[in-house]
């Protein structure tokens, strides 16, 4: 884990415990937060950028990514976090990133006519789903699978800076969201490749298996009879 992502997120656990507290007491959970969060982003990735409102659907992508980040300081006011929660919220930061790629993606193909950027963009969808999966594959086989290059935060901060940025019309930059997707790409396929050296190192990972004899079926059984 990144110590941007530490810096980042003790900062934000401070700011945000009076919301938290409010929150709570309002009768909400860490895990409507994340939905109503999750669900947010998803309809502004999904309804501004493909229409190039970048700044806008940067904008409001955001704050809802802000809001969703509540659950965590409301787990820690309320005392106690749940396992279904952390899967709840793991699996809604890999929708609302897809979402995010994907309004771009729609944009940059049939908005923008970009193959260069429709192409940065596809790379940084897949590799942002993968990255992830690599980690929660290789920690459920009790490996070692995080850190890298770049994780969300970094991701997040580069995408959403390099399309709000480019669409706001007096900064004349319109090229940086080219710029950033192809940097979030690469930057993607190196911590991709981290991530895998990473589990291929942890000890036992390349350990052989054990594995058990099936029994065979019934029309092996028979194919084997003379």
């Amino acid at each position: 884990m990144s110590d941007f992502y530490l810096l980042t997120r003790a900062a934000y656990a401070k700011l945000s415990r009076p919301v938290a507290k409010a929150s709570l007491r309002m009768g909400l959970t860490p895990d409507s937060i994340t939905i109503i969060g999750t669900a947010g982003s998803i309809i502004a990735a999904l309804t501004l950028f493909p229409i190039g409102q970048l700044w806008w659907g940067a904008f409001a992508v955001a704050v809802f990514v802000l809001a969703d980040m509540l659950d965590g300081a409301m787990a820690r006011e309320r005392g106690f976090s749940t396992p279904f929660g952390g899967v709840l919220d793991a699996t809604c930061d890999r929708l609302a990133d897809g979402a995010v790629f994907c309004g771009l993606l729609w944009w940059a193909a049939f908005g923008a006519h970009n193959a260069s950027l429709a192409v940065a963009t596809m790379i940084s969808l897949v590799t942002s789903q993968v990255i992830s999966y690599v980690k929660a594959r290789a920690e459920a086989n009790g490996l070692k699978g995080d850190g890298g290059f770049i994780e969300r935060p970094e991701r997040l901060i580069i995408v959403l800076l390099g399309a709000g940025l480019s669409g706001v019309s007096f900064l004349h930059v319109p090229w940086l969201l080219h710029v950033a997707m192809w940097v979030l790409a690469v930057a993607s396929l190196v911590t991709l490749g981290q991530r895998l050296h990473s589990v291929r190192t942890s000890p036992g990972a390349t350990d052989p298996l054990k594995t058990t004899p099936q029994p065979p079926t019934d029309s092996e059984e028979e194919a084997s009879e003379p």
